[in-house]
């Protein structure tokens, strides 16, 4: 296997299971030394074990919360002073609470955005100080479909990833001078992941009033190629945009949804 990304370090917030673990996996094999952040140390660690012994790549596992700036300054530090430098950031981390606007909580409609939001403006912010001091580097924002379109009980979280597309191609325009790029993936639903299979069924059907069965047919239905994404799809978009295959690319928002999103 050609490795495209060999001797590059990256670093990929929410790293400790799901998606987050799955793109530090595919980064590895593409050549990546990798430092997997995520709240929870016990889950990056593990993850990262795994990862290093499956692939042969350095892989670390580090504690960060991506809603606190030294936080996220130390974890982008950890990743200079094991690997030497740092050439992408994977911005993966994100909650989602799902609800009709009139009921969702304040608190929880804050919680959403400080994680979604503001967790990746550190996070790219913290980056963004080494990486222009190298002229060079690769930021992708694991965003969504719902930063296309409005999501049905689902406000806060869509706020989010509108938000974070204005955000992504609002750094882009900061940080091309310096020879760093700024894109986005916008997945559509995951439906076998982690995210889907743990929590959203459950609060789709609760919030919709349907089985989980209704509600994998109802997501499913919405998408021309027939099928939820999975973690490879999303994947195969984030090594691309993080290759010199895609040099002239900044400020864009990929969508990787079977065609149910073409905006």
């Amino acid at each position: 296997m050609t490795m495209r990304l060999s001797n590059n370090s990256a670093i990929v917030t929410g790293a400790g299971q799901g998606l987050g673990e799955a793109l530090a996996h595919r980064l590895a094999q593409e050549g990546c030394s990798v430092l997997l952040a995520d709240i929870n140390a016990e889950k990056a660690t593990d993850a990262a074990s795994r990862i290093a012994a499956e692939t042969g790549r350095e892989c670390i596992g580090f504690a960060s919360d991506v809603t606190n700036a030294e936080s996220c300054a130390a974890m982008v530090e950890r990743a200079v002073s094991a690997f030497g430098n740092l050439d992408i950031l994977v911005a993966n981390a994100g909650i989602l609470k799902a609800g009709d606007m009139t009921e969702l909580s304040p608190d929880d409609f804050r919680r959403v955005l400080d994680v979604n939001l503001t967790g990746y403006f550190l996070s790219a912010q913290a980056a963004a100080r080494v990486m222009t001091a190298q002229e060079s580097g690769s930021i992708v924002q694991i965003n969504s479909k719902s930063g296309k379109k409005g999501s049905f009980r689902n406000s806060a979280y869509a706020a989010s990833k509108f938000g974070g597309i204005g955000l992504t191609q609002s750094i882009a325009l900061d940080l091309a001078p310096h020879g760093v790029r700024v894109n986005a993936v916008c997945p559509g639903n995951l439906l076998d992941g982690s995210l889907w299979q743990d929590s959203l069924f459950e609060q789709y059907a609760q919030t919709q009033g349907l089985t989980r069965e209704q509600v994998r047919a109802k997501y499913e239905g919405q998408v021309p190629l027939g099928r939820g994404a999975t973690y490879a799809d999303i994947a195969g978009v984030v090594v691309f945009l993080c290759s010199p295959d895609a040099a002239y690319m900044t400020g864009q928002a990929i969508n990787v949804t079977g065609g149910q999103e073409m905006r």
